[in-house]
């Protein structure tokens, strides 16, 4: 096996990896040999894929505080969010916006030439900066350009290469295993410190708005490596994901005006948010898009996937053509449908992981040289429930966050030992599974599990479904050791990255499912028909899942709480 050092290592090229991979470079001066490892190509990372926009509080002349930002996001949360976070967050935000312009971004405009906002849900002020509804491609490409630009000596780029496990030597980050897919080699790369920036584990659902290559990669890795994932039972489900394919529709369609309504042409968010109506929260949105669908007032839709409508067609051709103009495309390619002239057929759909691996305020894990940013970490900022676009924000922040600390980090920092004994068992357990001759398609699995998740943690949950669901995740963790991986070869073997994926999906779907079926409330994106109610004297409180020989253990830390208590949230 070879070996490569390096002084830091950004697992994941995202958002988050982007801006921790400027930030280390800009801070070190240059002079900090810093790897950049993806399993994709670095621009097809699944942030490209965010739309509507990334909050910051940029007109406090016009009505807008970072109070009313951090408010806005604690209630959001379902008070499950720690409230330091929020306003670190809230804070620093505004800089990170006006960062990305000069570097180049090209922010929707004006008419008096500043900065766009738009509205979106569960924000009392349009704070939503934006670039039309190509976001996280427009804030991708400005990151990828300036680290072109800026830092092309200090940065290795390894795309197409696959991180396998997380090495630790006494309790410290050592090294990662890769196959690098090209070249069909196992390598160890190792380093003084690691900052992950995996993103979610949205693929653990069959209907669901994420790449295919969204499968809790990181989230497991961290979690074999000893690392403690915290509430990983709060899933959001984003309201408008277009029937059948689950493809995004923005939540910028809400806010430049677009209206839901059921199959018999009403308004149906009055009876659920009479305030804010389409721009409630994302949790209240989609459960009552569902208590539509249940009540018979949806529509039958292909793959017994029933709708609500999403109508923009009262905005008018101008209006869509220059702020949305993505979505009229996707609908149109996908569903031969014009949005100009017919309402989108959308329902609830798997959007994202608000927990993830445990951090500090800094994204400092409970291992000295590890960090986490962006949608693989759980700072707290979201609690049980994400307000839509703190989650592209959260991203560029922490990014820049964990990049400045771990290059101080790794300034003064020994390289660790070499974790030799640990890459050669890792070699060997890839070797196993390549060449074993097993029973089971690991394809089969991945499709179980996703039925599984589907039917168990969604929308609404309860304890019978959950307690079905992590039974038969357990089944499918037990058949998963004699899958067969049918492709021998070493070159670009996307049968054995395929198989890697599912064995991390179901140690993603255990720790999720684990969690909430020990939940026993309601709270965010945690909704259950068995316990109905927010329950804070019990409940207020994070989850946090370690492993263990016989799945996760379950332990919990209080919410830190600085300025607002819990109070019925109303819309």
């Amino acid at each position: 096996m070879d070996t490569l050092t390096h002084d830091l290592i950004i697992l994941g090229s995202g958002l988050a990896g982007l801006r921790a991979a400027l930030e280390a470079a800009r801070v070190s001066g240059g002079q900090l040999n810093i790897a950049l490892v993806s399993k994709l190509q670095l621009m097809r990372a699944h942030s490209v894929a965010a739309e509507g926009g990334t909050a910051a509080v940029l007109r406090p002349e016009e009505g807008d505080s970072l109070e009313l930002h951090a408010w806005d996001t604690v209630k959001g949360s379902d008070f499950l969010a720690d409230q330091d976070a929020v306003e670190f967050f809230v804070r620093e935000m505004p800089q990170e916006i006006l960062q990305l312009d000069h570097w180049g971004l090209p922010w929707s405009r004006r008419a008096d030439g500043k900065i766009a906002q738009r509205p979106f849900g569960g924000h009392s002020f349009p704070r939503a900066v934006f670039a039309a509804d190509k976001t996280g491609f427009q804030e991708m490409q400005t990151l990828y350009d300036t680290l072109l630009k800026h830092t092309r000596r200090s940065v290795r780029r390894y795309d197409e290469v696959f991180a396998t496990a997380i090495l630790m030597e006494a309790g410290r980050f050592a090294g990662l295993t890769v196959l690098d897919m090209v070249g069909g080699r196992t390598l160890l790369l190792r380093g003084k410190a690691l900052i992950l920036a995996t993103g979610g584990a949205g693929q653990i659902f069959g209907f669901t708005t994420y790449s295919e290559t969204v499968t809790g990669d990181g989230l497991a890795m961290a979690y074999r490596a000893g690392l403690p994932l915290k509430d990983m039972e709060f899933v959001q489900f984003h309201p408008t994901g277009l029937v059948p394919s689950g493809i995004l529709m923005t939540e910028a369609c809400r806010g430049e005006g677009g209206t839901l309504t059921n199959s018999q042409g009403a308004r149906f968010m009055e009876k659920y948010a009479p305030k804010m109506m389409e721009l409630a929260p994302r949790d209240i949105i989609a459960r009552a898009e569902m208590t539509e669908i249940l009540e018979g007032r949806g529509t039958p839709g292909p793959e017994g996937l029933d709708f609500v409508n999403l109508d923009l067609t009262h905005l008018g051709a101008a209006k869509i053509n220059e702020r949305l103009p993505l979505i009229r495309e996707v609908c149109i390619k996908h569903i031969g449908l014009d949005p100009i002239l017919k309402p989108i057929p959308i329902r609830p759909v798997a959007h994202y992981s608000m927990g993830g691996v445990h951090t500090d305020l800094r994204g400092r894990t409970p291992a000295e040289n590890i960090w986490a940013a962006g949608e693989v970490a759980c700072v707290s900022l979201h609690g049980a429930n994400r307000l839509g676009t703190n989650s592209t924000a959260e991203c560029l922040l922490w990014g820049r966050v964990t990049g400045e600390d771990a290059a101080r980090y790794v300034a003064q920092a020994p390289l660790p030992d070499a974790p030799s004994a640990a890459a050669q068992a890792e070699a060997q357990r890839l070797q196993a599974l390549l060449t074993q001759a097993g029973s089971e398609s690991h394809y089969a699995i991945r499709t179980e599990l996703r039925q599984t998740m589907d039917a168990s943690m969604g929308v609404y949950r309860t304890g019978a479904a959950m307690e079905a669901g992590l039974k038969k995740i357990r089944e499918l963790k037990e058949r998963y050791r004699h899958i067969q991986v049918r492709d021998k070869g070493r070159v670009y073997n996307t049968d054995l990255i395929h198989a890697l994926e599912t064995g991390f999906m179901l140690d993603a779907a255990e720790v999720a499912t684990a969690g909430a079926l020990a939940r026993q409330e309601s709270r965010g994106g945690h909704a259950r028909r068995d316990f109905t109610k927010r329950d804070d004297e019990n409940w207020l409180k994070h989850t946090l899942a370690t492993i263990t020989p016989d799945g996760p253990r379950l332990d919990y830390l209080p919410v830190t709480i600085t300025m607002w208590q819990p109070v019925e949230r109303k819309y």
